[in-house]
């Protein structure tokens, strides 16, 4: 699955599965361009992945992911400095709220919905707007989550948002095909500082309770990616590719 001449942009793309997306591309010989807040933080992430990968082609445009003019700016940058757009992983996501619905707010569950869901929306418009031109086809991969698949105390409203991503990838795929495909893929836990608070005291307990016995690395998500934007699934579209370690067929023990 190589990528030479190709290129990638990443939003959330600073760290864990962003950067193992970005990582996993770059080594692939795409060009990479990784985005999201912080500057300071994805300057470090490229860096690491220059040095990982022997691959100089990765460049950071800092952005906030929910802002609703960022996806056309960084996208025109992208294009001017790439030459074109082959790839947009949609991977930027937030949760400032953990308890029960009725709890939650409306300027956290505005937050929520702003990142997780409509930014998806923003950012593909814009991909296919500025960069799958002229008929060159392209591949959107929306990073969603088994949590909108399942009910789940505490995180009620984030697996509300993911379920909603699952659904705008399908409306997506049959809106965009054939000159883009757009799947998703569905994590489970994956060790991750966004993740942490839901493995880091308990991973050998939540472990042993799925069929694969380990919880999942960054990697094993961007192994996914790679498959879903390469050739080898050039006849996939609209699908939610679940990638949990067995979570979702787990006995409850």
């Amino acid at each position: 699955m190589r990528f030479d001449d190709k290129t990638v942009l990443v939003t959330g793309g600073s760290r864990g599965i962003g950067k193992a997306i970005g990582q996993a591309f770059a080594a692939s010989g795409a060009k990479v361009v990784l985005t999201s807040r912080k500057i300071e933080a994805l300057e470090e992430a490229a860096a690491d992945i220059r040095a990982s990968t022997g691959n100089d082609a990765v460049e950071v445009i800092a952005s906030n992911a929910g802002g609703v003019e960022e996806p056309e700016r960084v996208l025109g940058e992208t294009v001017s400095r790439m030459g074109g757009l082959d790839v947009l992983v949609n991977n930027a996501a937030t949760n400032p709220y953990f308890g029960p619905l009725m709890g939650l707010d409306v300027s956290r569950a505005d937050k929520i919905t702003e990142v997780n869901l409509r930014a998806v929306l923003l950012w593909s418009q814009a991909a296919v707007r500025l960069g799958f031109q002229g008929g060159q086809r392209g591949s959107i991969i929306n990073i969603a989550s088994i949590g909108g698949m399942s009910i789940e105390p505490g995180i009620g409203y984030y697996n509300v948002s993911k379920a909603g991503v699952i659904h705008l990838t399908r409306q997506l795929a049959n809106e965009l095909g054939p000159q883009v495909r757009v799947n998703a893929i569905a994590p489970g836990l994956v060790r991750t500082f966004f993740a942490r608070a839901l493995w880091e005291d308990h991973e050998e307990r939540v472990s042993g309770r799925l069929p694969l016995g380990r919880i999942g690395e960054p990697s094993d998500i961007a192994g996914a990616a790679l498959f879903l934007a390469s050739d080898l699934a050039g006849w996939i579209t609209g699908e939610v590719l679940v990638v949990d370690g067995g979570a979702m067929v787990a006995t409850i023990r």
